[in-house]
């Protein structure tokens, strides 16, 4: 089976003022039938994906998880969406920390669903609908994929947080979570790692709560997961994540 094809584009984000670095990964089977459409995942952090080079602290090789899911016929278009660097917190925080500032989430939030996903629609052969679009991040990017799942559910049917920032804010978006009234709940997939801190794993555990309280049953609408061995980086996010899409691209 041939492998992903990466594609590069840079654009302009009129919500966030700035420009921004995409890479969309098309999946194997893309070239070879013009008519197949494809449900998206939109990531964060697009530059710690796949390829070392471009990223801070290792990668998450992305693209063997990509092929490995595509042997078992389960493919996607992922869009990577690099960090704004030293805006990366201000982009992915939905509230303003007391000591950190940030709370520029809507904003961000904004250049994917008004911007960023129509271009993509546009340009590839994706199912738009909200079944078939997915967000995903790690740490803070998780943190911002989660409030997106429940602030944008019109547009996001589901979401992977691989360890996140809940700390952020005095744990506020918990209290989003908790007081969000959908008609539709997101399908989610969370894990930690319990190499992590003990009050993120506490964190974790506390939104695994809320979440069941809110309608959530595990092995349907929520997956969930402690890894033994799980820090708090790349490597592990990586190792972790072809269960997270699997989980993703379910029929809900």
């Amino acid at each position: 089976m041939a492998g992903i094809a990466l594609l590069t584009r840079r654009m302009l984000s009129p919500e966030l003022r700035n420009f921004r670095n995409v890479v969309v990964a098309l999946p194997p089977s893309y070239a070879d039938d013009s008519t197949r459409r494809y449900p998206v995942v939109y990531m964060q952090d697009g530059q710690n994906l796949f390829d070392p080079h471009t990223s801070y602290a290792g990668d998450w090789r992305l693209g063997e998880t990509l092929v490995e899911s595509a042997q078992r016929d389960n493919e996607a278009i992922v869009v990577g969406v690099a960090n704004a660097r030293q805006h990366r917190l201000y982009e992915y925080s939905p509230f303003p920390d007391r000591r950190l500032g940030g709370g520029g989430g809507d904003r961000y939030l904004a250049f994917l669903v008004e911007t960023l996903k129509p271009s993509i629609d546009r340009e590839f052969r994706t199912f738009p609908d909200r079944d078939d679009t997915a967000i995903a991040g790690s740490s803070m990017g998780a943190l911002i994929s989660l409030y997106a799942a429940h602030r944008c559910g019109e547009v996001f049917g589901s979401v992977a947080a691989l360890s996140p920032s809940l700390w952020f804010a005095g744990r506020r978006l918990l209290r989003f979570i908790e007081s969000s009234r959908l008609t539709r709940l997101p399908r989610i997939y969370l894990d930690i790692g319990l190499a992590e801190p003990a009050a993120a794993v506490a964190d974790v555990r506390r939104l695994k709560a809320i979440l069941l309280r809110l309608g959530h049953r595990l092995e349907a609408s929520l997956d969930y997961v402690e890894d033994e061995d799980g820090r708090h980086d790349e490597a592990t996010w990586g190792r972790r994540f072809g269960r997270a899409l699997a989980f993703l691209l379910q029929a809900p």
